[in-house]
């Protein structure tokens, strides 16, 4: 197997980590590409180990990347979404869906970059705790006093509820056919009471400032973009796909698409929207 193969074996595996540890696809590919880059200039019949030495790699470049984006999250304008990972609803699901949920990648985020990086290594990518302080030069106890720690964090994260491709095309669909109409008893039916609302412009596009909590609040929001836009969610051009591994609707608004994810309860309504307006997230959609 010669190097360029061995690389291209891992390749995904290297992104699915580099995506969770930075929330952002593009960001991921790049890390990605600069482990190419290491590895290119190594000789392989050195490494006992190929794929833990490019775990190794791609971990530490995206510790490095974490650096510098905490810097930029500080004065990042609104709340802060990951880029979403879209796919369309017939296609089989590259990813677990509660492995990738913006709940869970909001999560990830809150912890620190080790953290971060301990818990995805041993708890989603099943490496030991041995493994993981190699890649990190840490040693063992402190690897599982981070795991520990992490997992405090994310235990309720993660989606607590399995939607079917039926069930969420249904949601994703009633919402749609709601919002198209501003029927705002529609929604209003559709909504859990905690129902949470997120959306993300980065200072580029008109989003919420806060967190919308509560069925009411969220209502306001969509209530007030129901009177600025006489059709902000268009059936003839929006899509349902899935987000994350979630329900979603990729929307075309008159200042550029937009992505819309929807988490589901236990009794099929939702509980949180999540909306990416930034358009450097968004740069995937029409590819």
């Amino acid at each position: 197997m010669t190097p360029t193969d061995i690389f291209e074996g891992e390749r995904r595996r290297l992104i699915r980590l580099a995506y969770r540890m930075l929330g952002s696809l593009a960001e991921a590919e790049d890390a990605v590409q600069d482990a190419w880059l290491r590895w290119s200039a190594v000789d392989p019949a050195g490494i006992d180990a190929p794929q833990a030495w490019l775990v190794r790699v791609i971990t530490r470049l995206c510790l490095d990347r974490l650096k510098s984006a905490r810097a930029r999250r500080e004065t990042y304008v609104g709340p802060w979404l990951p880029e979403p990972l879209v796919e369309e609803v017939t296609a089989d699901p590259l990813e677990r869906a509660e492995d990738i949920s913006v709940a869970f990648l909001l999560a990830l985020q809150r912890l620190s970059p080790l953290e971060r990086a301990v818990f995805l290594l041993h708890d989603v990518f099943d490496q030991d705790y041995a493994a993981v302080a190699d890649s990190l030069g840490r040693s063992e106890p402190a690897c599982r006093q981070l795991a520990a720690r992490a997992r405090q964090h994310v235990r309720d994260a993660r989606p607590r509820f399995q939607v079917s491709e039926e069930e969420a095309g249904r949601l994703a669909g009633a919402f749609l056919q709601a919002a198209a109409s501003n029927d705002m008893s529609a929604i209003a039916s559709l909504l859990t009471e905690d129902a949470v609302l997120i959306s993300d412009g980065g200072g580029k596009r008109k989003a919420a400032l806060r967190p919308m909590i509560g069925r009411e609040d969220v209502l306001t929001l969509l209530r007030g973009l129901a009177w600025r836009h006489e059709r902000w969610a268009d059936l003839e051009t929006a899509r349902v796909v899935r987000i994350n591994g979630l329900p979603g609707l990729v929307l075309q608004m008159d200042d550029g698409p937009a992505t819309l994810s929807l988490e589901a309860s236990g009794d099929g309504r939702i509980s949180a929207i999540y909306i990416v307006r930034n358009p450097e997230k968004l740069s995937r959609i029409n590819r």
